[in-house]
């Protein structure tokens, strides 16, 4: 056996979200978010299932942090949730929910892990939505705010901060497709929703440093490295889109290129936008999203493979497809490819020069229950795991100044619109008794990140 090493400061970690861990939905103040409205509104989510009491973080957030501390983390990415701070969005704090993140903070450190915020993982305090939610441009200046309060409580202790993961989840997969809260199906207001968390997270970042000298801050952003199925200019036409569609539209604009001119002119002609063009985004926008950032959060999970033809019930995209075997997917029909996390790393290193990169979410759904005698022998992530590790060792080898790993997810969780249905975890959760399980995968982190590299045969 060989050890793949990894830098010195390299970062090991894990990562969760509020609505999917915490429970706790209605104590101690925390207002109704979007997901706890759409979760229990019928059909929404695939088991019927909402985020009431989830892991029951709320409360066991000192077990989970000993557990963490026992599987040798480094770092833990975790989101504030919107409505526990302002339960109706603005105005009065609820002191009891900072309450909560200061104990979780002081906690963390306490262990020796290194706190990563995130400030906005999808639960937005639904009397934001009742006035319009993200495709006003009022909820952007709402968000300053709430990033204002939570960094001047946390600023001292936590110097690493996320302002939005997935904006792309939280405007078109929100907004257009309808498949996350609010549910909404509306083109316009998924492109406008696109640019108001786009310009809330320029506008945020000031805010952030101010309140927390010497922070480290950035955003997280889902992308999908895309390539055409074919050589046909057709699927090379497809694939361009899809790459405009999914990455290029909030990468450009972060990094000073303004929104894509190819898929401005792509909307215009969808009729997705006025002839005039994106009139939603006013004098000094694209200055205050192409603010100065200190790393680039990526979340990678699989790859997009573009064929020209359109998907039926999507006629404005492309269809994807999949080259590997069905053997080769994940519960979540995702195909597994670990290379094409190289090449994202490495695109983004080329393309656009990020100071530093983290992978701030990379995992798979397996359902491997614990065995007769307790054990989750979970192989299948674990060889994900493994391989993607060692693609982003590549990367770096490459060039990319990749400088930490979080897997997704910590535990066994809410998964949105699949419910319960789909375990990222590597810590196996009891939802009856919530009894936490390390499965194999995670015993196999703890030594990785012991070791600082992974074997390979």
């Amino acid at each position: 056996m060989a050890l793949i090493g990894f830098p010195k400061d390299f970062l090991w970690g894990t990562a969760t979200s509020s609505y999917q861990i915490e429970g706790a939905a209605t104590e101690d103040g925390r207002g109704e978010s979007i997901w706890d409205r759409f979760s229990k509104t019928p059909g929404k989510v695939g088991d019927g299932t909402n985020g009431d009491v989830a892991c029951d973080h709320y409360h066991r957030y000192r077990e989970d942090i000993a557990l963490m501390k026992s599987l040798g983390m480094q770092a833990y990415r975790f989101s504030v949730a919107w409505p526990r701070i302002l339960p109706t969005g603005r105005g009065k704090v609820n002191p009891k929910g900072l309450d909560f993140y200061n104990r979780l903070v002081d906690g963390l450190l306490e262990a020796g892990i290194t706190p990563f915020v995130t400030l906005y993982h999808w639960d937005l305090p639904q009397a934001l939505q009742d006035q319009g939610g993200w495709p006003r441009r009022s909820t952007a200046e709402a968000f300053v705010e709430y990033t204002e309060v939570v960094a001047r409580a946390l600023g001292d202790r936590v110097k690493n901060w996320i302002t939005h993961n997935e904006p792309w989840c939280i405007s078109l997969l929100s907004h257009e497709k309808g498949l996350h809260a609010p549910g909404l199906k509306d083109f316009r207001l998924a492109l406008a929703a696109s640019h108001h968390v786009l310009l809330s997270h320029g506008w945020a970042v000031p805010v952030i440093r101010a309140a927390s000298p010497g922070a480290q801050v950035g955003i997280t952003l889902n992308l999908s490295p895309a390539e055409p199925a074919s050589a046909s200019a057709a699927d090379y036409d497809a694939f361009r889109h899809h790459d405009g569609y999914f990455n290029r539209w909030f990468l450009d604009p972060l990094y000073g290129r303004h929104y894509p001119a190819d898929m401005i002119a792509d909307y215009i002609k969808a009729g997705h936008l006025p002839s005039e063009g994106f009139t939603v985004v006013q004098p000094g926008d694209l200055e205050a999203i192409a603010v100065d950032t200190d790393f680039l959060g990526v979340n990678y999970y699989n790859r997009a493979v573009l064929r020209s033809d359109k998907v039926p019930e999507e006629k404005n995209h492309p269809r994807t497809v999949h080259l590997a075997p069905e053997s080769e997917w994940t519960e979540m029909g995702w195909e597994v490819h670990p290379d094409s996390l190289r090449k994202l790393l490495t695109r983004l290193h080329v393309d656009y020069g990020p100071r530093k990169l983290y992978v701030t979410e990379n995992g798979a759904s397996f359902s491997t229950p614990p065995d007769a005698q307790g054990r989750v022998p979970d192989e299948k992530r674990l060889n994900f795991l493994r391989d993607h590790f060692l693609a982003a060792r590549k990367a770096m080898d490459a060039g990319a100044p990749l400088a930490g790993y979080f897997v997704w997810s910590f535990m066994d969780n809410f998964e949105w619109d699949r419910g319960y249905a789909q375990r990222f975890g590597i810590v196996w959760v009891d939802y009856k008794t919530q009894q936490r399980i390390p499965k194999d995968s995670a015993l196999w982190y703890r030594d990785v990140i012991k070791a600082n590299g992974v074997q390979v045969p």
